[in-house]
């Protein structure tokens, strides 16, 4: 069979020597680098629908014949944030049909890129408890990358990571091979060998056995390393989840990744075994490239993975035939065309078995690929360069003012002094006429500037002055254009689908001052500019290890008031691990936009079906503060690197007496803006850390423009229902307090026998008055933060004294009537620790876990926004319940007690006069032990749902008092006998 394979490989080759002149190059001659731009075809299409998109743009797929360019348009590609590979000009007619290819083995192969920590394959399959199990892949680590690299993971929901391989791989400029390391159950297991990784494919072969704890790790079938002790008489979970690429976090379930330990390079032929393979088998399945049956848990197989959707995947030549050491281009290329001068075909480019393939650029890489040309993909095609063509302008009046003042044959010698020259005119023509501006003026004016900064700037002959000058000028113009008294005319278009949005401004801004970066690191300088409506600083540094954090404050540089709290933080840690990531030299790039909460009050719109099907619905609410973003730019690399920030804004003014406001902290999703929805703001790895009436702290763990939404919930009733309340709650407040002091005097005053039934009366009587009165005092101390902190944590201490003198009184119920204890033994020391004890400790907590946030805003009782307010409500639910079985297990034997004594005295009464009897003594039983036992605030439950429960509730609780005054003041028996 060897000799046949080897045959077949020769016919290829020669098929391949005489159809290489199947290229077909896109157009028939070919531009200089100066002479044409790149532009995207953003939709995904087939090679030859790409073809025609860019014949439609008076140009062609974009043809690389030289290494120079072959990186400029690689840089592009990377500019615009493009992982995947695009369509560019080159086809081969191969005519080789699946039956002629058949004996060539092809292997599903997934590959994993720049450490992203979103690229994952799940395997579909259930597994066991296992006490052994042997792990076997092919592997390819990228040269380009380092650090830690996570080949798979399983984790069981007890425990992330059950059973884990890792490579830590060194940067290439070192030279050093990369190690292994193997977790289980958080054991680690560090080989002493290693691995030189030279971008070549390699099998790996991991194994592990409960007992003894014994590991081995084999690689290319030769043993690596062995060990034991290694997590010994245990066993792997059950029904865990196995990832490919991926170290987890979390429960187990396989949808939290941790940051920065993603594998980055090619898997391929994973197979999963539920016991430990010895030597002699790894060896077999090394020579004859399949699989062992007996054990084989899992065989690698397209149909049984989840697939991440960014994952890139394809069929290709299976690396165990030993393709891993055949360059693509001696495969596929033996001869190339005469006119085609370069190529950069990837060592892993393989042929697939249809009737052709069309070449593909990896942005990532910069190498080519080959790939069945009915893929959908996106392209880029090159247009030939018009500079400022007039002919290409809108017809608006804007364009139409500058035309007539702009020279263009002027002394301005490359396109992008032209460009800013353009800007500088109109800047000027704003002045004089700023109602002119159209929604397609902001559409050609935006496009114009991120292809100068996708395409122009990065070229080498952009001067810093010229860059400079540009950003300028255009970040003038751009501060013009948002302003709200012109921004809501352009933005009020007849033509809703070409509307742009202060955001396709904002976008351009970015890439703008990406591109400006990359210019100014050359002579270490920074750059600072304020206007109206926008501040940018930009700010270079050298990381070390003891590199400190990176804070930008908008009243430091720019024009906003020095009272504003606004600012956005990387802490030392984010740059620490930057530098731990071998990143050295970068620059902070900060913009702040004032007013764009005057334009975007309309965002709260409900996502659509399609959103909510795809998983990425917008965030709804009003903006309510200024936008404030933060990026790192890795210079030596022109691109940008992902960290995590703290950001505060302030939004005053959000706050309304009639509506409840929650902040939502959000960043804008350009992805979403690109899909055409309303509303782009997401929530996506953002979450609240403090708001306050100072502002809102958020957290996030990536960087761009980043805003709090404020989601308003209009209040229940309206001012006149709010005002009846609050005068119906002094009202009844003042009369309790009168009536409670009264009842107090009377039981202090007078000769009543002296019982813990009195003593727990008093004491409840007590807290109540001194709640009343600090309620009553309560409005003169909303101004004062620290009084009005105070008053909330009496409220709170008092009220909830009150609700424990509550329980004491049913836990003295329960014990008299239902157990029947009749001691004389006192225990008023045990309930003093729980009338006074207990809501001491459970303010003393409240207050300490508070971290300043214990009052809220607008009144002075315990916030509702960040929980606070469960330091009450809590353990008033929890004494309510208990008081609820008191009184339902009460009330039972009252009716019980009342059956027997009507029968035992009436025995010639009526069944209707008995039942009346028994009700009668129900209901004296629950008024009488109502206000005592606080079960009035059972009403609150249903508060929110009617104003009539609202007036309910407010009478029967602001009236305790007045109620504890009658039953237990006027007619209490010993009380009325003395």
């Amino acid at each position: 069979m060897l000799w046949l394979s080897l045959m077949q490989c020769a016919v290829i080759v020669g098929c391949l020597h005489y159809c290489v002149k199947g290229f077909v190059l896109s157009g028939t001659h070919h531009l200089p680098v100066e002479n044409y731009d790149y532009e995207l075809v953003p939709n995904r299409l087939n090679w030859s629908a790409t073809l025609q998109v860019c014949a439609q743009k008076s140009g062609a797929l974009a043809r690389v014949s030289s290494d120079i360019e072959n990186r400029q348009l690689t840089k592009f590609l990377q500019s615009l944030n493009i992982t995947q590979p695009v369509w560019i000009a080159g086809k081969v007619m191969t005519q080789i049909n699946d039956f002629q290819m058949a004996p060539v083995q092809y292997s599903f192969i997934l590959q994993f890129s720049a450490h992203s920590d979103q690229k994952s394959a799940r395997l579909l399959r259930t597994f066991p408890r296992m006490n052994a199990v042997t792990i076997c892949s092919q592997v390819l680590f990228e040269l380009g990358c380092h650090g830690v690299s996570t080949v798979f993971s399983y984790s069981i929901h007890s425990f992330a990571n059950e059973f884990q391989l890792q490579a830590q791989v060194p940067p290439l400029e070192e030279g050093e091979p990369l190690q292994f390391k193997l977790l289980v159950h958080g054991n680690v297991a560090l080989p002493k060998a290693s691995l030189q990784n030279d971008g070549t494919w390699h099998s790996v072969c991991v194994s592990w056995r409960s007992g003894g704890g014994t590991w081995e790790i084999w690689t290319d079938g030769l043993l690596l390393d062995q060990g034991q002790g290694l997590y010994p008489g245990e066993e792997l979970g059950s029904g865990g989840v196995f990832i490919v690429g991926q170290g987890q976090e979390g429960n187990g379930q396989g949808k939290r990744f941790r940051s920065g330990e993603a594998f980055c390079g090619s898997v391929t032929q994973l197979h999963v075994w539920d016991r430990a393979l010895d030597g002699p088998e790894i060896l077999t399945m090394e020579k004859d490239c399949s699989p062992i049956s007996p054990g084989l848990h899992y065989k690698w197989n397209a149909s049984l993975l989840e697939i991440e959707p960014s994952l890139r995947n394809y069929w290709g030549n299976s690396p165990c035939q030993g393709n891993s050491s055949l360059l693509a281009s001696q495969m596929l290329l033996p001869e190339l065309d005469a006119n085609w001068h370069y190529h950069n075909f990837s060592s892993r480019t393989v042929l697939f078995p249809d009737r052709g393939a069309c070449v593909t650029l990896d942005p990532l890489s910069g190498s080519w690929g080959l790939d069945r040309c009915q893929t959908l993909k996106q392209g880029i095609c090159q247009v030939p360069k018009s500079g400022l063509d007039t002919s290409r302008f809108p017809r608006t009046d804007l364009f139409s003012k500058a035309i007539e003042e702009i020279y263009f044959n002027s002394s301005a010698a490359t396109d992008l002094s032209r460009l800013g020259d353009l800007i500088g005119v109109l800047l000027r023509v704003l002045e004089t006429s700023p109602g002119v501006v159209k929604a397609k003026d902001v559409l050609h004016l935006t496009e114009m500037i991120e292809r100068a900064a996708s395409a122009q700037i990065y070229s080498a002959n952009a001067s810093r002055e010229a860059v400079m000058s540009l950003t300028t000028d255009y970040l003038r113009l751009a501060s013009e254009m948002i302003a709200p008294d012109m921004a809501l005319k352009w933005m009020d278009s007849s033509e809703p689908e070409t509307s742009p949005k202060p955001f396709t401004i904002i976008q351009s801004i970015d890439k703008l001052t990406w591109a400006l970066a990359d210019v100014l690191w050359e002579e270490g300088k920074s750059f600072t500019l304020s206007t109206k409506n926008i501040d940018v600083h930009l700010e270079p540094r050298k990381l070390t290890q003891m590199s400190c954090s990176c804070v930008y404050k908008p009243s430091a540089y720019g024009s906003q008031s020095s009272s504003s709290q606004d600012e956005i933080l990387i802490p030392d840690t984010e740059v620490q691990r930057l530098h731990a990531l071998g990143h050295r030299n970068v620059m902070f790039i900060h913009a702040y936009y004032s007013h764009l909460k005057d334009l975007e009050a309309d965002e709260d719109q409900s996502p659509s079906s399609e959103d909510m099907k795809i998983g990425e619905s917008p965030q709804t609410g009003h903006l309510s503060s200024a936008v404030i973003s933060a990026t790192v730019r890795d210079v030596s690399k022109s691109a940008n690197v992902p960290v995590s920030v703290h950001y505060t804004l302030s939004a005053a003014g959000v706050v309304e007496y009639s509506r409840l406001v929650t902040p939502v902290c959000v960043f804008w999703n350009f992805s979403l803006m690109a899909g055409g929805q309303a509303s782009s703001w997401s929530s996506e790895g953002c979450w609240m850390t403090q708001s306050d009436s100072a502002g809102t702290t958020c957290f996030c763990n990536h960087t761009t423009n980043f805003a709090v939404l404020m989601n308003y919930l209009e209040a229940t009733w309206s001012p006149q229902e709010q005002s009846i309340l609050t005068k119906l709650t002094f009202i009844g407040s003042g009369a309790s307090l009168c009536a409670l002091m009264v009842t107090l005097m009377l039981f202090t005053v007078l000769d009543i026998p002296k019982s813990d039934r009195t003593s727990i009366h008093k004491n409840l009587f007590v807290a109540l008055t001194c709640a009343q009165v600090v309620l009553l005092c309560s409005g003169s101390a909303i101004n004062n933060k620290v009084a009005c902190t105070l008053v909330a944590a009496l409220l709170h201490l008092f009220f909830m004294a009150a609700f424990s003198w509550m329980l004491v009184e049913g836990l003295l119920l329960w014990s008299k009537v239902v157990t029947v204890n009749l001691s004389e033994d006192r225990h008023m020391k045990y309930y003093y620790l729980i009338g006074w004890g207990l809501p001491v400790l459970i303010v003393t907590i409240t207050l300490a876990s508070a971290s300043g946030r214990y009052a809220a805003d607008g009144h002075c009782w315990l916030s509702v926004q960040n929980g606070v307010i469960w330091g009450f409500a809590g353990p008033v639910i929890f004494i309510i319940m208990v008081n609820i079985m008191v009184l339902a297990r009460v009330v039972g034997i009252t009716i019980t007690t009342a059956k027997r004594r009507s029968l035992m005295m009436a025995v010639n009464s009526s069944p209707m006069e008995q039942a009346y009897e028994q009700s009668r003594a129900a209901v004296k039983a629950v008024l009488v032990l109502l206000p005592i036992l606080g079960l009035t605030w059972l009403c609150g439950v249903l508060v929110p749902f009617s104003i009539v429960m609202a007036y309910i509730f407010v009478i029967l609780n602001s009236l305790q008092g007045l109620f504890i005054f009658l039953i237990y003041g006027v007619y209490n028996t010993e009380v009325s006998l003395h």
